[in-house]
């Protein structure tokens, strides 16, 4: 099937009608993913009398948020090595920052009531070539600095919790979690509904402008007006002209194979729940469904000329038969599995690998963007962030420079093609080699990158 795994995981939804005419609200936050649901349920809890309405363009999660891999990372910057690498001054405070996020985020899940198949199992990081062992190793050495758990695995010891013919090394972190995105968002819109916020679902918001004494927001069913406004829209072309440069759309693809026997699972060595990824600039991230099932995601990354993102390049046959062949290379006892679902999704990507957050129309709009494939934990330490922005509050998150600082414009056409696809032809290049480029190294030094 061309349509994610996790929607058959979720029952019957109640209906929240399009907009069809004018509204007010205290708070208007345009997009019903993981960003705009947690910013929804967060605001609620900050302020019980707030009026706060939530527009979505389609269905709540039908874009990013319903069809990523569900990795609940235990960072907010994308992982330590890049926190060391962009923000070395502040590192200690978002490591901290990032596991606090991700305690907070298993605690509303279970204040909420949200049946999203939360689990803290931990991930393994796998290493095939020389130099991604050697990768594995300043991870490994990343993590004892901060008092971080993780633990080095070969020979045997990697056989008993991945069995598989390519890979040589792997770096077993404990602290890391996986849910079912797609009843992430279902519990999030359910929990904001029973709260009194208003969702309007297939209410695409054309345009923003300021008024009097707030902004207003033109949909094709009425006009919002709002006293603030969060932008929680992904990878959709930005309604804030000032971030048109600021990220772009990168498609990204999954396959997942029938449910598997407890004999044919036992092939992989894999007896945990823990998530799996590769260590390649070009990755694969790999778990198991509820019903045991593989997912195995990943490895294409595809830039479309002008940032295109029609619905039609969420299918990609050549990406599917790429990501079967790479499956049956690195688990060749289930090469006869089949695949039953295959879907694409699109990554918001930011030059720096890493959200951004900030204002916008004098303090009246707040946005967060710029995930990197990243959001699923991230998106709710963002949601803090824009309220904090939005009240005026000096806090930790708002003093942060990995948020203050404004991320590395993408250049126009034809140069943003360009570019793209020779760093992308570098990075693949060092997966083969294990030598990065000038490019690379050039983008290093000046905080840009596609890092993994």
């Amino acid at each position: 099937m061309r349509s994610p795994y996790w929607d058959e995981t979720v029952g019957p939804q109640p209906p929240c009608l399009p907009l069809q005419q004018d509204a007010r609200c205290d708070l208007a936050i345009v997009g019903g993913g993981f960003t705009g649901l947690w910013t929804a349920l967060l605001a609620r809890g900050q302020d019980p009398q707030a009026r706060i309405t939530v527009l979505e363009a389609q269905r709540c999660g039908s874009a990013a948020s319903g069809r990523n891999g569900g990795f609940c990372a235990p960072s907010i910057s994308h992982g330590v090595g890049v926190a060391l690498r962009r923000w070395p001054a502040e590192a200690e405070t978002l490591v901290r920052l990032g596991r606090e996020n991700l305690d907070g985020l298993a605690a509303d899940i279970e204040h909420y009531g949200l049946d999203a198949e939360f689990e803290r199992e931990g991930k393994l990081n796998l290493a095939e070539k020389p130099w991604q062992v050697a990768g594995l190793q300043q991870m490994q050495r990343n993590y004892q600095r901060f008092g971080l758990e993780a633990r080095m695995l070969t020979g045997e010891a990697l056989r008993e919790k991945f069995d598989s013919p390519i890979y040589s090394a792997g770096l077993f972190e404990p602290n890391y979690a996986l849910l079912n995105p797609a009843r992430m968002v279902a519990g999030l819109r359910r929990a904001a509904l029973e709260s009194g916020i208003t969702i309007h679902e297939d209410t695409p918001v054309r345009q923003l402008r300021e008024t009097g004494d707030g902004m207003a927001l033109e949909t094709p069913g009425g006009v919002v007006r709002a006293g603030k406004v969060v932008l929680a829209t992904n990878a959709a072309p930005p309604l804030h002209g000032r971030l048109r440069h600021a990220l772009i759309p990168i498609f990204d693809y999954a396959l997942v194979t029938r449910p598997l026997s407890d004999e044919e699972m036992a092939l992989t060595g894999w007896r945990g729940r823990y998530g799996i990824a590769d260590s390649g600039n070009q990755f694969h991230y790999i778990r198991k469904t509820r019903d045991n099932r593989i997912l195995w995601g990943g490895y294409d990354a595809v830039y479309h000329f002008g940032s295109r993102r029609d619905p039609a390049l969420l299918d990609s046959a050549a990406t599917y038969d790429r990501l079967a062949r790479n499956f049956a290379r690195a688990l060749p006892g289930l090469e006869h599995v089949g695949f039953t679902h295959a879907w694409g999704g699109i990554i918001d990507v930011s030059a720096r690998t890493t959200f951004f957050a900030g204002l916008g129309h004098r303090g009246r709009l707040a946005y967060a963007m710029g995930f990197t494939g990243q959001g699923v934990s991230a998106s709710r330490f963002a949601a803090l962030t824009m309220l904090d922005l939005l009240a005026g509050r000096d806090t930790e998150r708002t003093r942060l420079d990995m948020l203050r600082r404004r991320p590395f414009p993408f250049p126009p056409e034809p140069a943003r093609w360009l570019g793209i696809r020779w760093a992308q032809r570098d990075l693949a290049r060092e997966d083969r080699t294990g030598r990065r480029s000038l490019l690379l190294r050039s983008m290093d030094a000046f905080g840009i990158g596609f890092d993994s």
